[in-house]
């Protein structure tokens, strides 16, 4: 196989690709050595990172099996969500929000999109573009996935409760957001993002490792909310009225939790909502996370 040589960004990171010795026509985006996305090219519908895969479980059952949806992707990587979504639903409509135009060549370099695929990719930095998106897409994303990262941090002014209203008039009716989320001990900015999309969502659940949960390990966080029905919150809705969330549970990866209703409360509790004014990037995570200890 052969991959196109690494570039700079524009940030002054480096991104490139190298083949999974483990996996047979795979490959690995990296960003200043750390691992961004997984793409099997031979079947897109693998997930690899144990939090894609939570989130591929997500895409799976909050809509009927096969059905096309609309999505909204903000952070593109590798266009691995939006490849899966392609593969086990297709004829869904997609767009890609993505700050580094030439991660989007590279990409499109090392792993082109399915020709067949209605997938477009917007450049520019995700809260920019949100409040220029046209107004045909207020209201009509069945699904939006927020995970951006700018080396291994996601960066303060994509956490803010401004940032999430630019996101809550997209949503159809029952659509969900889903949000990747990295930290580690005592989870204070994990619980400030699930705090901040409480206030504007009424069902709100966050699914980890249970000792990622606790705030013991480092590692990856997936929040989901939903609730919206004509772009202001209901007071009735609860977590328990989405019949496939604690299906999430049993599809793995495993060991997992999943906390929602009066756990997300108590779990919560001292948690305060974020904003522009107060809003912080996530914490670098440890280095031996990523082997670099």
């Amino acid at each position: 196989m052969i991959l196109p040589e690494p570039i700079v960004l524009s940030s002054g990171l480096t991104a490139e690709f190298e083949e999974d010795r483990w996996v047979p026509g795979a490959i690995q985006l990296l960003v200043d050595g750390t691992p961004q996305s997984h793409v099997d090219l031979r079947d897109p519908s693998q997930l690899f990172f144990e939090y894609v895969r939570r989130i591929g479980h997500v895409i799976d059952l909050f809509r009927p099996e096969g059905a096309p949806i609309s999505a909204l992707h903000l952070g593109g990587g590798a266009f691995t969500l939006p490849r899966y979504v392609e593969a086990t639903r297709p004829g869904s409509r997609q767009q890609i929000i993505e700050l580094e135009g030439a991660l989007v060549d590279l990409v499109r370099e090392a792993a082109p999109l399915p020709r067949r695929a209605s997938i477009r990719v917007r450049r520019g930095d995700a809260r920019e573009v949100l409040g220029k998106l046209p107004e045909g897409m207020r209201g009509a994303m069945d699904l939006v996935v927020v995970d951006i990262f700018a080396g291994d941090r996601t960066p303060a002014h994509v956490s803010s409760t401004e940032f999430y209203e630019l996101i809550r008039p997209l949503l159809a009716p029952a659509g969900v957001v889903v949000v990747n989320v990295t930290d580690g001990s005592g989870q204070a900015f994990t619980r400030g993002q699930t705090a901040t999309l409480a206030s504007l969502f009424p069902t709100v659940a966050a699914i980890a490792e249970p000792q990622v949960l606790k705030g013991r390990r480092f590692g990856n966080v997936v929040l989901l909310a939903s609730g919206e029905t004509d772009g202001s919150p209901s007071p009735d809705a609860r977590a328990d009225d989405l019949d496939w969330l604690p299906r999430l549970l049993a599809s793995g990866p495993h060991p997992a939790r999943m906390l929602a209703g009066r756990e997300l409360d108590e779990w919560l509790r001292g948690a305060r909502p974020v904003f522009d004014a107060d809003a912080a990037p996530s914490p670098e995570p440890p280095p031996e996370v990523f082997g670099r200890g």
